[in-house]
C-alpha cells in the first residue's frame, strides 16, 4: 500500500500525538460547539458525516452532533487528526465510526483519552463483519443504516433514558424513509437486470450488488486502486478492454480520489461513449441527507444506463 498506506500511517501517528498531548496537558478541552452544552443535549460524533447525519436524525433536538470527515473534496484515506479532533472525542458521549481500518485514527485517539461512559458504535462490529472484510464502504449497503439507526437510538436512550421513546420513534421514522431508496433499487433491478459496469475501486460495490449490476472490473484492480498500489499490467489491460470493446454501460469511479491512471480510464470511457458516474466516500454537502444522497446515486446510475448521461458531481 503505497500512497494510502503512508497517508494512514501519518493519520495514526498524528492521532497518537494528539492523544498524548491531551493526556499530559493541564488545559481544558471543549467540544467543537463549546464546552459541553448548556441545553443538556448529548454530545455526539460521527467519524464520517453520513453517520453524523443519522445521529442527528435519530437524536433530533436532544443531540449536538459533529462530523470528523465531511469534505467531499478530501481523500478520507489521507485525513490527519488534529488536536481539535482529540478534544471533540474527549467530550463525546456517543461516537459512531465505520471500522474495518477505514477510520483507524478514531481508535487511536479513543485509546489515548479513555472514557468508560463513552458509547462507541463500530459499524463493522454491529454488522458482525470480520476484520478480513475486503470492502470497508459499509454505508452503501442497504441494510447498514437501519441497524445503525437502531443502535444509535439504544445508545442515546442509555444516556438519556427519559427520551428513549423519542429516540426509538425517530429511528423508526428514519428507517421508514429509506423505503424510497429501496423502491428505486427494486425498480433498477427490474428495468436493468445484470447491467455490466466498470469501476475504479469498490466504493459503491455494495450498492451495485443491491442493484443487480454486473461489475466486470477485476477485484485485484479495484483493491489496488483503493490501496494506492499499482494494478498489474494484466488487470490494467482487462480494464481497458471493458471500454474499447464496449463491454460495459457505465464507469463508476471514486469522485474524491483520482490520479493519472483513473483519470485516463475516465477519458477512455468517455471517448468510447460510455457514461461515467462519480460516487462519494463522504456525503456531499450541503443539501443532502443520507437518504437523498443514496437516492441521487441510484438516479445517476439510472441516467448513465438509460440516457448515457455523465454525473461526475452530485
Amino acid at each position: 500500500m503505497r500512497r494510502r498506506h503512508r497517508a494512514w500511517s501519518a493519520a495514526v501517528a498524528a492521532a497518537a500525538a494528539v492523544g498524548v498531548a491531551l493526556l499530559t496537558s493541564a488545559c481544558s478541552t471543549s467540544f467543537a460547539f463549546g464546552l459541553g452544552d448548556p441545553g443538556g443535549r448529548v454530545l455526539a460524533v460521527g467519524a464520517e458525516n453520513q453517520y453524523a447525519d443519522v445521529i442527528s436524525q435519530v437524536g433530533g433536538k436532544y443531540v449536538l452532533v459533529n462530523a470528523i470527515l465531511s469534505n467531499p473534496n478530501t481523500d478520507p484515506h489521507a485525513f490527519e487528526a488534529s488536536a481539535a479532533v482529540g478534544r471533540e472525542l474527549n467530550q463525546a458521549q456517543l461516537v459512531v465510526q465505520n471500522g474495518l481500518g477505514y477510520d483507524e485514527f478514531m481508535n487511536t485517539i479513543e485509546d489515548a483519552v479513555p472514557n468508560s461512559s463513552r458509547k462507541v458504535i463500530v459499524v463493522q462490529k454491529l454488522l458482525g463483519l470480520p476484520d478480513s472484510t475486503p470492502n470497508p464502504h459499509l454505508w452503501y449497503q442497504p441494510g447498514t443504516m437501519p441497524a445503525v439507526a437502531n443502535a444509535i437510538a439504544a445508545g442515546l436512550a442509555a444516556i438519556q433514558p427519559g427520551h428513549a421513546a423519542y429516540f426509538k420513534a425517530n429511528a423508526a421514522t428514519f428507517i421508514k424513509s429509506l423505503d424510497t431508496w429501496d423502491s428505486a433499487i427494486a425498480a433498477f433491478r427490474a428495468s436493468d437486470p445484470g447491467t455490466p459496469v466498470a469501476t475504479t475501486e469498490p466504493v459503491a460495490d455494495y450498492l451495485l450488488q443491491a442493484l443487480g449490476a454486473d461489475n466486470l472490473t477485476p477485484w485485484a484492480f479495484q483493491a489496488a486502486i483503493m490501496n494506492g498500489t499499482d494494478p498489474s499490467a494484466q488487470d490494467v489491460a482487462a480494464e481497458r478492454n471493458l471500454f474499447t470493446q464496449h463491454k460495459v454501460k457505465a464507469l463508476v469511479y471514486n469522485q474524491q480520489v483520482t490520479d493519472s491512471l483513473t483519470e485516463s480510464f475516465i477519458s477512455l470511457a468517455k471517448a468510447n461513449g460510455i457514461a461515467v458516474v462519480g460516487v462519494y466516500e463522504t456525503m456531499p454537502e450541503p443539501g443532502y441527507a443520507y437518504q437523498s444522497w443514496m437516492q441521487a446515486e441510484v438516479q445517476a446510475l439510472h441516467d448513465a444506463i438509460t440516457n448515457h448521461k455523465d454525473t461526475e458531481h452530485l
